[in-house]
């Protein structure tokens, strides 16, 4: 069971997202404004949020950026009637978990929730680290930076996510699918070329030797 917070104004909706939850087995707290979602996300209680952009008091961007800012790296699931691609890449660059416009199907809700959890198991594997060393590259995981020889880059919230399932599998072959699940958590095709192009962007921050491609299957974390 796992606590889920809802951050959501119009109370229909709110109501209809935690009676969802409840019957899944989840523990829902829905609150209806930015300043006491923000609140109840620093707390430490909840394993997961649901946000809604257009809050009252403030918007969920500030919220999200707030959060993060605080060093919170507690999923969060965008829930808006904002479908533009401008919102859509705003709230990822923000740090956002994943991104659904309004009206949505519960059933593909829960599966993202579903998604979110186990990521967020996989990346609490060393919960009391707040830099990850592998082989001279640093990753803080609250800055969300990695130095590499001493020099410090900053990470968008996509090539922060891709270093740290890197660097918490080290040596391992990840595959491009299993990439796509953890970092995005979109039904991508199968062809896209999105994994490829910011592993192209990783490799400009941690040296182009560090993640080696493994023809045909996907990529390995392994830095000199």
């Amino acid at each position: 069971m796992a606590q889920i917070l809802i951050v959501e104004d119009e109370h229909r909706i709110a109501s209809f997202v935690a009676k969802g939850l409840r019957a899944e087995g989840h523990q829902p707290t829905v609150v209806g404004d930015g300043p006491a979602g923000l609140d109840e996300a620093l707390s430490g209680r909840f394993d997961l949020m649901v946000l809604d952009i257009g809050l009252p008091g403030m918007d969920g961007f500030e919220v999200l950026d707030q959060l993060r800012s605080q060093g919170s790296r507690m999923p969060v699931i965008i829930l808006t009637a904002r479908d533009s691609v401008t919102d859509t890449v705003a709230a990822l660059d923000s740090g956002a978990d994943d991104y659904m416009a309004k009206p949505f199907r519960f059933a593909e809700l829960m599966a993202r929730v579903r998604l979110r959890l186990r990521s967020a198991d996989v990346s609490e594997t060393r919960p009391h680290e707040e830099v990850l060393h592998v082989a001279g590259v640093e990753l803080d995981r609250r800055k969300r930076s990695v130095t590499v020889n001493g020099e410090v880059f900053d990470l968008s919230a996509r090539e922060f996510a891709l270093a740290e399932i890197f660097m918490l599998n080290p040596g391992q072959v990840l595959t491009r699918e299993q990439l796509l699940d953890h970092v995005w958590g979109y039904d991508f095709d199968p062809s896209s070329n999105v994994v490829d192009v910011y592993v192209g962007y990783l490799r400009k921050k941690v040296g182009t030797e560090a993640i080696a491609t493994v023809r045909g299957v996907g990529y390995r974390f392994r830095p000199a």
